[in-house]
């Protein structure tokens, strides 16, 4: 029977079906990080039980971290506690640790795959909704709650219902400057917020099978803003490439038996899904958000569509934008380049290549954010901060920064923030912060011009 990819991982890793319902599913790699953990850890301490695999457990400190001087104590209370209490908790429990100072540390979305961690055909959690990033190296890969993450502490496994699976394919090729952040916004400007609840989703087509894997990180990332459990892509031969030689990846003749099984993960000829979708590439522009949802999208070029919901009616007003409004031109304060949705090198290498020679707007005050320190070392070595100093950006150290209003990084009230992270509802990047997401090289040019500009 002709099995799709999502099938083939999820059912090698089903250790009992419950009356026919949920199903315990095995998890190869357990993410962690100080926000989601430290209830799941005094849970399984105030009942008595041991961490089941602590090998089988990576944790990084992310969310809460300054990404300014790093070296000296967190100055705000509750966050130098959560930091403190993943220390203390991964050292006790002998978890490996990559927190503040250590060569490795970073967002745990940019961390696993960089070093080698995230594998085809792994199943993978994190009490951290963008889990699905990792869903790019054909991984089924989903965040999970609190109450779940003590749940895998102590068993390793997890009780969950089979989600319904879903297509999506884009085919041809992508007009000039449209990246893969511009791809996956238009989706879910075309499907909706909810269009992918209860659903996994599988990216085919020309445009993902060609996609670097950064750009498919964060096409995979963006899954869960359409409703979607998660989002994966057959592994090819960019895939292996990038896999090949990373610090935690297999080796020698380990790595030739992982290749012999990476290589039989793809959908089936004849595989059935639930839904399926269809897109042309050369329909898609470089795209921006106007709204406080991620669908509330639109080409750089166009106008905010007319509509008689109420619900976009109060994003608007939030927004401070009208309906007819064209966004192009549109002055802009903020500039945000980071995340784990596009701090990666590749990012930051499309980032600097536009901004070379040039200067930013008086009026912008312009973040670079690497995702991981390994980021924040290539991006010296390859003297891409050399190019962003002059130009008068901001390069600041690994962490999940302005992306959410959790740490120093928030973009003030009533500003309008050009952001390459994941969500623009209301205060996601501090209280009254007005999100409008883009690409990175739309954000570099709004930087750049201070203002909205068409590349």
């Amino acid at each position: 029977m002709a099995k799709t990819l999502f099938d083939k991982v999820w059912d090698a890793h089903v250790v009992d079906t419950i009356d026919n319902g949920p199903q315990i599913l095995y998890i190869d790699k357990h993410l962690i990080h100080e926000v989601t953990s430290p209830q799941a850890f005094s849970e399984l301490e105030n009942k008595g039980l041991p961490i089941y695999r602590p090998k089988r457990i990576l944790a990084t400190a992310d969310h809460n971290v300054p990404t300014e001087n790093q070296h000296l104590p967190i100055k705000d209370a509750l966050s130098r506690k959560q930091v403190a209490l993943l220390t203390e908790n991964c050292t006790k429990n002998d978890i490996t640790l990559y927190g503040l100072g250590h060569k490795y540390q970073g967002i745990v979305h940019v961390i696993a795959p960089e070093l080698g961690v995230t594998q085809p055909g792994m199943t993978m959690v994190c009490g951290d909704s963008h889990t699905s990033t990792h869903g790019a190296f054909g991984t089924i890969a989903f965040g999970i709650g609190t109450s779940q993450v003590a749940q895998v502490f102590a068993s390793q496994c997890i009780l969950v219902s089979k989600p319904k699976t879903m297509r999506i394919n884009v085919n041809g090729t992508l007009p000039k400057n449209v990246l893969p952040k511009d791809v996956i916004l238009y989706i879910i400007a075309k499907l909706g917020t909810d269009a992918g609840t209860g659903y996994f989703v599988e990216y085919a087509g020309d445009v993902f099978e060609n996609m670097s894997m950064e750009g498919r990180m964060t096409v995979c990332n963006m899954s869960i803003e359409m409703g979607a459990r998660g989002g994966m892509i057959a592994p090819n031969e960019i895939t292996f490439d990038y896999i090949k030689g990373r610090e935690f990846a297999p080796q020698g003749e380990e790595y030739k038996q992982k290749l012999a099984y990476w290589k039989t993960l793809f959908s089936d000829e004849g595989a059935k899904f639930d839904q399926e979708h269809h897109f042309d590439a050369r329909d898609i522009a470089p795209m921006i958000t106007y709204g406080t949802n991620p669908s509330m999208g639109i080409c750089v070029t166009d106008s905010i569509p007319v509509t008689s919901s109420e619900s976009d009616k109060k994003a608007l007003k939030y927004m401070g934008l009208k309906q007819m409004e064209v966004l192009e031109n549109k002055t802009i304060n903020y500039v945000f380049i980071g995340s784990c949705t596009n701090s990666r090198i590749e990012d930051f290498r499309i980032a600097a290549d536009f901004i070379k020679g040039k200067q930013k707007a008086q009026n912008v005050t312009a973040l670079i954010v690497p995702g991981s320190q390994q980021v924040a070392k290539q991006i010296k070595e390859e003297g891409l901060e050399e190019i962003f100093n002059e130009a008068g950006f901001e390069i600041r150290q690994a962490g999940c920064s302005a992306c959410l209003g959790m740490n120093e990084d928030k973009i003030p009230k009533g500003e309008y923030c050009v952001s390459t992270s994941n969500r623009n509802f209301e205060g996601r990047q501090g209280q009254g912060a007005r999100t409008l997401l883009a690409s990175p090289l739309t954000a570099a040019a709004t930087a750049i011009h201070g203002k909205i500009v068409s590349i």
